[in-house]
């Protein structure tokens, strides 16, 4: 019996398990375990509170990114109805720089429509006081008719001017 090798694994083998017992390696083995099973609900625990606290961030985010969508509508909505406004203004302005340069432009032709009428009454006039002399001249002759002649071109001169 001494001589076989089984008993002495036998042997070696109960050994071993008094040792393991002793030592109380099976305690410290379940320490070990418990430790790290804390530890890996202490990770998921704070992974879980990590989380909850991203979902938070990410909510806040959310609702200033939709601020911010609506004050640039905002915005937007402002910048286009000034930009009508200065549009109707300048429509406006044109059409009053239109109206002024025509009421000018009528006022231009109005004056120098008088103006030909003096023109040609002038003409007409300087050509009657010509039509005049020639036929006076050509009935009345002498001292008489010259002296007749140029009071008449006066008279004639100062009522049309």
């Amino acid at each position: 019996m001494f001589h076989e090798p089984e008993f002495w694994v036998a042997i070696s083998f109960i050994f071993f398990i008094g040792l393991v017992l002793y030592i109380r390696l099976p305690g410290m083995i379940a320490k070990a375990l418990d430790e790290r099973a804390e530890s890996i609900r202490k990770d998921i625990e704070e992974a879980a509170r990590l989380r909850e606290e991203a979902q938070k961030t990410l909510a806040k985010y959310e609702a200033r990114r939709k601020q911010a969508e609506k004050e640039a509508e905002e915005i937007l909505a402002i910048a286009k109805e000034e930009a009508e406004a200065v549009a109707a203004e300048m429509r406006k302005n044109f059409e009053e720089m239109i109206a002024r340069k025509s009421a000018s432009a009528e006022e231009k032709i109005k004056q120098a429509s008088l103006g030909a009428v003096k023109e040609i009454r002038a003409r007409a006039a300087d050509l009657s006081v010509a039509a005049a002399e020639e036929v006076l001249a050509s009935r009345i002759k002498g001292a008489k008719a010259a002296k007749l002649i140029t009071e008449s071109i006066g008279a004639i001169k100062s009522k049309l001017h």
